[in-house]
């Protein structure tokens, strides 16, 4: 039984920064790609940034060099750094695991590709 558990957000003002943890249960992160996506209220779910199982991130084009994406395999832990945050940024957090572990893991939030987590809100104040 896949669990995702995710922690760290929060209220922050513009320019702040926060790290969100998701711990996994059930799996070993080594061997699945997992990801980030966000979603605000009144707007769809997007991917923010996913790592593959050998460590190669991707970012969505308007968080790319302000959050960072990694994972400690030896704690079973996703992580997202996020710095320079701005009201844009406020949405409900969640982290994400492929069901299957060949699986590729693209920013697109495609329900039946990925295991949830229940999600961490991020509010970011002007």
């Amino acid at each position: 039984q896949v669990q995702l558990v995710e922690s760290g957000g929060g209220s922050v003002q513009a320019g702040g920064s926060l790290k969100l943890s998701c711990a996994a249960s059930g799996s070993d992160l080594s061997n699945y790609c997992m990801g980030w996506f966000r979603q605000a209220p009144d707007k769809e779910r997007e991917g923010v940034a996913v790592i593959t199982k050998n460590g190669t991130p991707t970012y969505a084009a308007d968080v790319k060099g302000r959050f960072t994406i990694s994972k400690d395999n030896a704690e079973n832990t996703l992580y997202l750094q996020m710095n320079s945050l701005k009201p844009a940024d406020t949405a409900m957090y969640y982290c994400a695991r492929v069901r299957v572990s060949s699986w590729p893991c693209p920013l697109t939030p495609d329900t039946w590709r990925y295991h949830w987590g229940q999600g961490t809100q991020v509010t970011v104040s002007s």
